[in-house]
């Protein structure tokens, strides 16, 4: 399986690529910093299983990436996860609404982030 870190952040990928590792479920972890590179990550590497998003980024911010994301039939498959510190009662609704298989509130632990991955993928 593959999965796509999307985060401005370099230390927050690290930390989400770190808790993906552990989990032992992705045989690639691909990297963007926006979400513009992470629609060109997507067009690069088709077969993405899961996109975790963070919310507030530069260029890009996470709910556009996830409307496009979900604009595009090829991606239909790709579950998306956001990641974010936004936890405003109506932007969690808007994301859900707008595609997002779930949502993670930042700081979180990694039995936190396990949880919400292997119950996004139904493991």
């Amino acid at each position: 399986m593959k999965a796509l870190v999307v985060d401005d952040s370099q230390s927050m990928r690290n930390i989400v690529k770190a808790g993906l590792k552990k989990m032992e479920l992705f045989s690639e972890i691909i990297e963007a910093e926006n979400g513009v590179d992470a629609l060109e990550k997507l067009q690069e590497h088709p077969a993405v299983d899961l996109v975790l998003l963070d919310w507030y980024m530069p260029e890009m911010e996470g709910y556009d990436c996830l409307v496009k994301i979900r604009e595009n039939s090829s991606l239909n498959d790709t579950k998306v996860m956001m990641v974010t510190t936004e936890n405003q009662q109506e932007n969690v609704i808007k994301a859900i609404m707008a595609g997002a298989n779930e949502y993670l509130m930042k700081p979180f632990t990694p039995e936190m982030l396990e949880e919400k991955v292997k119950m996004v993928l139904g493991k």
